[in-house]
């Protein structure tokens, strides 16, 4: 192995091999291969029931895989528990927001670090979240409940983060958005890069999704069927016939 390969091996964060997941009788993934390297951003696109939320749900242990592997920094967590996944530092931002609504937006930070001791870290991390989401800071007595769909969103992501997580998935962060928010989200996600986050992200606007991608993966019926560069896959004409409309 000459060194560009060992270099190479050794910037790979997550690696997906040959993975299988069944719900009851349906076959959500089949054979699925898939790695990410660290400080990138990589994309799931595919239309709605493709298995891209399952992809997600697998390697943060919501569901467990029938076959295959799931490999995290080189080591087997495909049969981990959930919270070991988060200690490892894996953290799930998932569809739907899923704040906990009759709770204050602190106190949803604070969920987000329950694998954590240090308080000090802890206190300094969650001003670090105030910093990324000034909204969240004004917010930071109210109820999750009452905040607006953006803010919620706000709030699950800088949630996750409160685990201080090396690889960050990110499930639909603009559904139901409005076109102003969806752009700020998408810029917090590009400062996420910057500050040497992975992220895996499965988003419905594959256009926005390709533009702040470094590669994607299209899933169809449970299979990978195109990956390549971001910029490459926003000119294909498979994918702008399919996603970019």
């Amino acid at each position: 192995m000459n060194t560009d390969e060992h270099r190479l091996i050794k910037e790979i964060i997550l690696e997906l091999q040959d993975l299988d997941v069944n719900y009851g009788g349906i076959q959500a993934l089949k054979q699925v291969n898939l790695t990410i390297q660290k400080g990138e951003v990589v994309t799931l696109l595919g239309a709605n029931g493709a298995g891209k939320s399952t992809t997600l749900r697998a390697i943060s242990k919501i569901v467990n895989p029938q076959s295959g592997a799931i490999l995290y920094n080189g080591r087997n967590i495909t049969r981990r528990q959930a919270h070991e996944v988060v200690e490892m530092g894996i953290a799930h931002s998932p569809e739907g927001r899923r704040v906990l609504a009759k709770q204050t937006v602190l106190d949803n930070l604070l969920l987000g670090a329950y694998i954590r001791s240090n308080q000090a870290e802890i206190k300094a991390d969650i001003q670090q979240q105030f910093e990324l989401f000034p909204r969240l800071a004004q917010r930071r007595h109210q109820l999750a409940g009452t905040l607006s769909g953006g803010e919620q969103q706000m709030l699950a992501i800088a949630r996750a983060l409160m685990s201080k997580p090396k690889l960050l998935l990110l499930d639909e962060p603009s559904l139901g958005l409005a076109p102003a928010i969806v752009l700020e989200i998408f810029s917090i996600i590009e400062n996420l890069r910057g500050s040497g986050v992975t992220i895996l992200l499965v988003e419905q606007n594959a256009n926005l999704a390709l533009q702040i991608a470094d590669r994607g993966y299209v899933l169809e019926a449970g299979s990978i069927t195109l990956t390549g560069i971001a910029s490459d896959l926003i000119h294909d004409e498979r994918v702008k016939k399919a996603y970019l409309g």
